[in-house]
């Protein structure tokens, strides 16, 4: 059930230096020579990073919402707003030249913050028919789009060579842990809510409104994600070298990237390992496989069946005999014990292994352990309108080529947990920390 419980301006305040703070924690894990790096060409350089986070929060809270002056204009459009390329296009090339000083970076930043730290505790934030400050409206998509980003640093990280990380140390994969039996879970017909209005929660994003349900037929889905384990049958059974699998413009990116096997897999030696995120590692067969969406399409076609329609994926998650629970175990909050997810490991755990995060038909690791792939192209609900403090959000990637994913990873924030929240990405953007599971028409 949505909560209306709306957050103190001291909690929101305690948010934004926690995000801060973490993302500071994240940086201080590059050596120098990292910074100006691109780990993948369709995103931009490591420095930007670095002064957008603080840059888009002091332009959107500060400059817009209240109307206070600026800082340095040419910074603050040069870190404006990421960009998400088509997969095609390697994004305009950079260089370390071209971009200012750290210290520089560091100066713009910490104004930014100051700025940013200063209205949240002074300035008159919630101010009813204000279009961007309404509910607190912009104050909310600043500290979510933090939190968002910083999933987006870690995926980068993850691309980095290992020297240019710095391994805490503590840093123990979970590697433990056996297959778990491949099992399917009938979920019955009923009702799912995909979109929630806009007074009923103390934020959502605009493509999450207004609320909006459907009704969905019974269906069996996957009780686990599919494992490394049983994606490898499809890799050593040739899948990537089979065009039965794979739609035509998949199966064209699949022979233009040479493709053999999912990103995150490397071999060496006759073996196959997992590019952790601080070393390499034997593969661990028990832990979920991350792909692209085209990549569990495939897999999906190749096992007979299909992936989950995102009503599919919040029925089978958040549904019940009882009614919608507002997680898939239920009223208690988000812990360590449902799921991986809120930064509490550096990579996935083996599946199966929060079972007391298992939805009311026994479906497990819904949320967390990584994003879920749904056959669903991301579109507007009916009566869809852009959010006033960051119009661009959702509308620019209505364009059928972005898949919904549900769930959480190992880097989602709890603060993001509930039930509407959408995630999408290109079908054949491989850098993410997403996995899927299979369903089957009644």
């Amino acid at each position: 059930m949505p909560s209306t419980e709306y957050p103190t301006t001291h909690a929101l305040l305690a948010r934004y230096q926690r995000n801060r703070a973490r993302s500071a924690a994240l940086f201080s894990l590059l050596s120098d020579d990292a910074y100006y790096s691109r780990p993948i060409a369709l995103r931009h350089p490591i420095v930007f990073y670095e002064g957008h986070l603080p840059g888009f929060s002091f332009n959107a809270l500060v400059k817009t919402a209240l109307g206070q002056p600026g800082i340095d204009p040419a910074l603050e459009r040069l870190f404006a707003r990421g960009i998400d390329p088509h997969e095609s296009s390697g994004g305009t090339s950079t260089t370390a030249l071209e971009w200012p000083s750290r210290a520089e970076v560091r100066a713009f930043a910490d104004d930014a913050d100051r700025r940013v730290v200063e209205a949240l505790r002074h300035a008159p934030l919630d101010q009813p028919g204000h279009p961007l400050l309404d509910q607190r409206e912009v104050v909310f998509a600043i500290l979510e789009h933090e939190e968002m980003h910083q999933e987006t640093l870690l995926y980068l990280w993850h691309r980095l060579p290992f020297a240019q990380k710095r391994a805490p140390s503590d840093y123990r994969p979970h590697t433990d842990g056996t297959v778990p039996a491949h099992e399917w879970c009938r979920v019955p017909a009923g009702r799912a809510a995909l979109g929630v209005d806009k007074t009923a929660v103390p934020f959502s994003w605009d493509n999450e409104r207004p609320a909006y349900s459907v009704d969905v037929p019974a269906f069996s889905i996957e009780r686990h994600d599919v494992t490394n384990a049983r994606f490898m049958a499809f890799v050593e059974a040739g899948g990537y070298g089979d065009a039965r699998w794979w739609t035509p413009e998949d199966w064209t990116w699949v022979q233009s990237e040479e493709r053999e096997h999912p990103l995150v897999w490397e071999r060496a030696d006759d073996a196959w390992y997992w590019r952790g995120m601080f070393a390499r590692i034997p593969l661990p067969l028990s832990w979920p496989v991350y792909v692209s969406g085209a990549e569990a399409a495939a897999f999906a076609r190749w096992q007979g069946d299909r992936l989950p329609t995102e009503a599919e994926f919040m029925r089978a998650a958040y549904g019940s005999d009882a009614g919608e629970r507002p997680h898939p175990w239920g009223d208690a909050a988000p812990s360590p014990a449902h799921g991986v997810f809120d930064f509490t490991s550096w990579d996935p755990h083996p599946a199966g292994s929060h079972s007391v995060g298992a939805s009311a038909w026994g479906v497990e690791d819904l949320v967390g352990n990584g994003w879920e792939w749904t056959s669903t192209p991301f579109a507007p609900f009916p009566g869809f309108a852009p959010i006033p403090s960051y119009p661009e959000y959702s509308a620019d990637f209505f364009d059928g080529e972005h898949l919904v994913m549900k769930g959480a990873s190992i880097a989602t924030a709890a603060d993001l947990l509930r039930p509407t929240f959408r995630n999408w990405f290109r079908r054949r953007y491989p850098y993410v920390h997403a996995t899927f599971r299979c369903a089957r028409s009644d």
